[in-house]
């Protein structure tokens, strides 16, 4: 029987059992396509009357003779029938062996996957758990804190998209999508301006995450890496679903095209709207908001040969949002000082972004009994036009009020503290064309005699990038009927930004690396990659090699199932250019990298809870430092990142990440994350200084918080069901996280960062009823959604304890050159009901 294996490593690991003369194969067997378990799969040894059969898990378990070569073989109707040599096993061992078999249309007969000792590295999921996960935003990204390693959301919030990883910026994340690098718009000030990002979730296969540490193979950023998988159907499927949110629908499928069984045709199409009216109506701030945010996406593939495949991925992206303030009134401070603000506004904002995305791919990997070998030719182009334009003043009283407690809680004004006027002005344009060609492959040169692998990859990339931006922004603040800042002759504005900057550059890169495994029957498993990237930017002149290494150890004569990591190595991050601009829009030529030396150490335990589940639970720990030089320093305001245009700083992070993941309720997986960090820096030729609250002597120090400095985080998703009745569904989304630190507007270098942001408090919930499933059929042949394969509504609740978290801080400047910090509220409680079905 014909067999392809897909992966280029299979891991061994030997556990103890009582027997004289046998040993146990075990794993579990899931469908190619779907990656979904499958029961009832006939697994025995061919040549013998010994079989088994897989579980409603496709877990299976079977004794075999031990030091003797056998083969196993799985079938099941509807499944090609498969086999699998596997050499000899030492008494009383086991060995695990897990199967992706294909149906019988597909051209591809079974994929043997082992516990290979590399999964430690990265964090990898599939999304199908994720899908009822109740989020705002409606984007994958609000799925990473729950999974990957010291991840947290951004100060947008949960309208944004951003993420930060150990105590690095959003800036500084690499994002695939079936290996094209993914490019995001550059002029988003707020979370509510933030449409659709790339990754959708209807047409995702499974995903990987590495929080650092990760291999040359990856691209040349200081934080984190998220490599998305998007499906290869073999049949077809559909959804759709609706919201008080938006919709989106998909379809996919496969279709044969050409005289061979072979010659497929894949496809994937998915289109999503999102507009987020509802949830901004719970904002401090009143007025008309008008978001409107749609994408259509596609990935499509087609085999020429048994050993050739061309692939396009596709994406149109459009983002309008407009917004005309009436008013709004925020409250803040402690209950013996509470200050008002109250705003009038008139003037409007309208916002555009576009963003059109293609790459082509061929891949071509040639049937080989020996030294397998793959080669993949990537091509793609990203256009982006942002268009930013605003016009709005706002007539504004600050006072101190308190409350009449003893009344009907009115609120009284005890002193004005400032009146006036500010006025926001805005016409911005920015075009951003980025296009690249990659050659990539990868060899995997195997011994006959050791039980040593060598797996060498490398890549070679060119890109171009031209970017066109116009800027043309200025405030203006009269305090009391005075301009601030004011002069007696003169009428000056606060802030004037104007430029105009074209910028024409290349890029190369190359990386080469080698992943050496070597396996000790049952006493260790061993795997050492090592590598270096190279990047050279004609803007800069500059060129940066990047060493980097991932070792892990498995020892396989523990009863223990760990396994050990260490990895690090030199992660330069050339400037693009939002790095490049200063706040006043002038373009530095001289900029340099910005590089991180990581340090990583930790370990994955595998362990069993047989009062909860029959399934693992997974216990990572990770504890990490990163040595920050050549530092661009940078200010957040909501979710803009405000780059100095200089190499200026430089820092350190150092932390710990813990997470549990397992069914707590059986059959239903939950995760547990828990991260403690410490994220400074300093800025050169900068003395700092701080002071404790009421003190008027300040102390020097060198190590001020960098902006993404989030002492303690805690994020929880759990899920449940009613025992009675597993069609009634339970998501739970928690997230805590101490407060991000900020700095006083316009003065913000001496006495750096001194000030925190409330704790980021928030608690999700969805309930979902699941009305109909195949598995219903027999018993509801007339149901109204028998045409469906899988249909839920949900009832999902927003910040269901209502808790006011901030997201920026509007300054307000008194004629006395007195500045007050007024806080920008973000959502508050909101009910959304939302119905899909599949098909």
């Amino acid at each position: 029987m014909k067999q392809f294996i897909l992966l280029t490593f299979s891991f061994l690991f030997f556990g103890t059992l009582n027997g004289q003369n046998t040993s146990t194969v075990f794993g579990v067997v899931k469908d190619l396509d779907t990656e979904e378990p499958i029961e009832f799969v006939s697994v025995f040894i061919k040549g013998t009357n010994i079989a088994t059969e897989t579980n409603s898990y496709g877990e299976y378990s079977i004794k075999v003779e031990s030091n003797k070569n056998f083969t196993l073989v799985l079938s099941r109707i509807g499944y090609t029938e498969s086999e699998f040599q596997i050499k000899s096993i030492p008494t009383n061992k086991k060995r695990n062996v897990n199967f992706e078999i294909a149906p019988k249309v597909s051209d591809v007969n079974v994929v043997i996957r082992g516990s290979k000792i590399e999964d430690v590295g990265m964090v990898r999921e599939e999304v199908t758990e994720f899908k009822k996960l109740p989020t705002a935003s409606g984007n994958f990204e609000s799925i990473l804190p729950h999974i990957a390693l010291g991840t947290t959301g951004g100060t947008g919030g949960e309208l944004s998209s951003q993420y930060n990883v150990r105590g690095g910026n959003y800036d500084e994340n690499l994002v695939y999508v079936n290996d094209f690098e993914i490019f995001r718009p550059l002029l988003i000030r707020s979370s509510q301006q933030e449409g659709l990002s790339f990754p959708n979730v209807d047409l995702i296969r499974d995903v990987s995450f590495s929080s650092g540490g990760f291999e040359s193979k990856y691209g040349d950023k200081m934080s984190s890496v998220l490599d998305i998988r998007y499906k290869r159907p073999d049949k077809f499927a559909a959804s759709a679903s609706v919201s008080f949110l938006g919709a989106s629908a998909h379809i996919e499928g496969s279709k044969k095209l050409g005289a061979n069984a072979y010659n497929k045709l894949r496809y994937l199409v998915g289109a999503r709207y999102k507009t987020t009216q509802y949830l901004l109506g719970s904002l401090d701030v009143k007025g008309e908001f008008t978001p409107n945010f749609g994408d259509v996406q596609t990935f499509i593939t087609y085999d020429l040969t048994k050993d050739l495949q061309i692939g396009f991925l596709g994406n149109f992206n459009k983002s309008q949002y407009n917004f005309i303030p009436q008013e709004r009134v925020s409250a803040s401070g402690l209950f013996t000082q509470v200050l008002q603000l109250t705003t009038v506004f008139e003037g409007q904002e309208e916002d555009g972004f576009q963003n059109v995305m293609g790459g082509l791919s061929l891949t071509f990997i040639p049937e080989k009994d020996k030294n397998p070998l793959f080669i993949k030719l990537l091509a793609s182009y990203y256009n982006n036009y942002e268009n930013e334009k605003f016009d709005i003043l706002g007539y504004y009283r600050l006072a101190q009020v308190e409350f009449d407690l003893e009344g009907e809680g009115a609120v009284n004004e005890v002193g004005v503290l400032g009146v006036g006027t500010q006025q926001l002005y805005a016409r911005n344009r920015l075009k951003n064309i980025i296009s690249n060609v990659e050659l990539k492959g990868g060899l995997e040169l195997q011994s006959e005699t050791k039980p040593i692998n060598n797996f060498i990859q490398w890549g070679l990339k060119y890109q171009s990038e031209d970017v066109d931006d116009r800027l043309s922004e200025w405030e203006r603040i009269d305090s009391a009927g005075y301009s601030i800042p004011f002069s007696e002759s003169e009428l000056f504005l606060s802030e004037v930004i104007k430029s105009e900057n074209v910028i024409k550059s290349h890029r190369l890169r190359a990386y080469l690396q080698n992943s050496f495994n070597i396996q000790k029957d049952d006493q260790y498993e061993f795997k050492l990659t090592a590598g270096v990237r190279a990047h050279y930017w004609s803007f800069s002149g500059e060129t940066n090699i990047s060493p980097r290494f991932q070792l892990f150890y498995k020892p396989l004569s523990w009863k223990s199932d760990i396994t050990f990591k260490l990895s690090g190595g030199v992660y330069a991050q050339p400037a693009f250019y939002k790095e490049i601009r200063s706040p006043q829009g002038v373009i530095n030529p001289n900029i340099k990298a910005q590089k991180s030396t990581h340090l990583v150490a930790g370990f994955s335990y595998d362990f069993d809870w047989k009062s909860r589940s029959n399934k693992k639970f997974r216990f990572i720990s990770e504890a990490y430092y990163k040595k920050l030089s050549n530092l661009v320093s940078y200010e957040i305001d909501n979710v803009r990142i405000r780059y100095s245009g200089i190499n200026d700083a430089e820092g350190y992070v150092a932390g710990l990440d813990l997470r549990v993941n397992g069914e707590f309720v059986p059959g239903a997986e939950s995760w547990i994350n828990l991260s403690l960090l410490s994220a400074k820096e300093n800025l050169l030729d900068v003395q700092h200084q701080t002071r404790s609250f009421g003190d008027t002597i300040a102390t020097d120090i060198k190590y001020v918080p960098r902006p993404t400095n989030q002492a303690f985080s805690l994020s929880i998703f759990f899920q449940d069901y009613l025992p009675q009745n597993e069609d009634f569904k339970m998501n739970l989304n928690l997230s805590f996280g101490s407060g991000l630190p900020f700095g006083q507007k316009g003065n913000n270098k001496v006495f750096r960062n001194i000030f925190n942001f409330k704790p980021y408090q928030r608690v999700d919930i969805g309930f979902s009823y699941q009305i109909w499933h195949d598995s219903k059929r027999k018993k509801s042949p007339r149901h109204a959604f028998r045409f469906s394969r899988n249909s839920w509504v949900s009832l999902e609740i927003f910040n269901l304890l209502a808790i006011s978290n901030v997201g920026s801080n509007t300054w307000i400047k008194t004629i006395g050159n007195q500045q007050y910090a007024i806080p920008n509220f973000l959502t508050s409680r909101r009910i959304n009901l939302k119905f899909k079905v599949e098909i």
